[in-house]
């Protein structure tokens, strides 16, 4: 089994159903999972348009359409609200969701929404994505900027609710800046170490150690400029790299997978991982190669869905 902890899978139902797609998940999602042994995952609603004054109305239109397609598949698919939601979808051989938000620019006006958005499922979010918004400041924000008193209060409120806290796309400011105004775990979602391949968007040693150290995880992310600032080393054995180096930084507990699969986004069919993890019905092939690499049976299960289960337990209970 995996558990994939980022796939933007609400938003590119969206994106179909606007240029006249129908079949959402049934038809363009739930086979390629299956295929790739993933059973669960956080599938979030990103905020494909980039002009901020949008982006309430945006989240509004996919929830909706989110809503309507969850309806649509409760037979293959079940909303995870408590962790004991997991427990039972595997008895009912259904694949199982977090609902989360990469972003949340749509309630930056009113921060209260957030338990209108609980009330509807949703149990994850980002502060930002790589913007700056009113919450905080993402990877292409100002690097002094952090997150702000209005996103403190927000997080205090995930918080309060249950809610996983995902430090993916925010920059360093706001990282520390989350680290140090809550207390329960937190994750990153899709992110990759830093020293192995030098981008905003992945992780220094010092943040992977300051997530271990706060029982969280993060999941390594399959998107090639993530993997390498070299092409020709943009592959799945450098992926694994990246896995070992994390473990060897944080321990074995504190690492997962985060794919952010993007093929279906792509109309030109450029594919955004490399070659063996190229969609979703690949994703068992990381196994193999870890397994290869000699990693233990239970150390697998561990990154491949044991580690990201805690954290779910401890805050969806």
């Amino acid at each position: 089994m995996i558990f994939d902890a980022h796939a933007d899978i609400w938003t590119d139902i969206t994106k179909k159903l606007e240029s006249g797609k129908e079949g959402g998940f049934r038809k363009y999602h739930y086979n390629s999972l299956i295929k790739g042994k993933i059973w669960g995952g956080i599938f979030v609603i990103w905020n494909d348009k980039p002009y901020p004054n949008f982006a309430k109305e945006r989240m509004d239109i996919i929830l909706k359409n989110m809503e309507l397609e969850i309806e649509k598949t409760k037979d293959i698919l079940k909303v995870v609200r408590k962790f004991q939601d997991i427990e039972l979808a595997i008895s009912e051989n259904k694949i199982f969701t977090i609902l989360g938000i990469e972003g949340l620019a749509g309630i930056e006006k009113n921060i209260q929404d957030i338990e209108k958005l609980y009330e509807l499922g949703i149990r994850h979010g980002n502060l930002t994505w790589n913007e700056e918004n009113e919450l905080g400041t993402g990877v292409k924000g100002n690097s002094e900027r952090g997150i702000t008193e209005k996103g403190r209060k927000l997080l205090k409120k995930m918080e309060d609710l249950g809610m996983i806290i995902d430090v993916s796309h925010a920059n360093e400011k706001s990282f520390w800046d989350i680290l140090e105004s809550t207390k329960t775990p937190i994750i990153a979602s899709h992110s990759n170490a830093q020293t192995l391949c030098n981008v905003a968007r992945n992780l220094s040693d010092e943040q992977l150690r300051a997530i271990a150290k706060r029982r969280g995880v993060v999941g390594i992310n399959s998107y090639k400029n993530f993997i390498d600032v070299s092409e020709e080393n943009q592959t799945l054995e450098r992926l694994v790299d990246h896995i070992d180096y994390m473990v060897k930084i944080m321990g074995i507990d504190y690492v997962g997978l985060g794919f952010d699969f993007g093929e279906y986004f792509d109309p030109d069919g450029k594919l955004y991982g490399p070659k063996g993890l190229e969609k979703p019905e690949e994703a068992k092939n990381i196994l193999n190669v870890l397994g290869s690499r000699g990693y233990s049976k239970e150390d697998i299960e561990k990154i491949a869905f044991k580690n990201f289960f805690r954290v779910i337990k401890e805050i969806l209970n």
